[in-house]
């Protein structure tokens, strides 16, 4: 099967760090770009941060630019997100996507619970 699993997620203080792990199965992990997206409740799905199938560049939005991290090992076959500086508006479920443009093809996983709160 075809899929993406996310893991990492809990419960932090502000000013607290987590890191997220995403791991592909079923795909040529390698021919991939991978991402983050993150929901808050009642809220639509935002972006947060993206790498190409080369690792050659990274991209993040601009509320997290500065504090969160994008790396991938193929090896493993897995994509990380490390969060620093963490903050109560970062609260909501993350949500990993691997894509494949020339096919218009995306793989998302269930997402990982990350709560900021004191």
């Amino acid at each position: 099967q075809v899929q993406v699993v996310e893991s990492g997620g809990g419960v932090v203080q502000p000013g607290g760090s987590l890191k997220l792990s995403c791991t592909a199965s079923g795909f040529v992990f390698s021919s991939y770009a991978m991402a983050w997206f993150r929901q808050a409740p009642g809220k639509a799905r935002e972006f947060v941060a993206c790498i190409d199938s080369n690792v050659r560049r990274k991209n993040y939005a601009e509320s997290v630019q500065g504090r969160f991290t994008i790396f991938r090992d193929n090896a493993k076959k897995t994509v990380y997100l490390k969060m620093n500086q963490l903050k109560a508006e970062d609260t909501g479920v993350d949500y990993c996507q691997a894509h494949y443009p020339a096919a218009a093809y995306s793989v998302w996983g269930q997402g990982t619970q990350v709560t900021v709160t004191e």
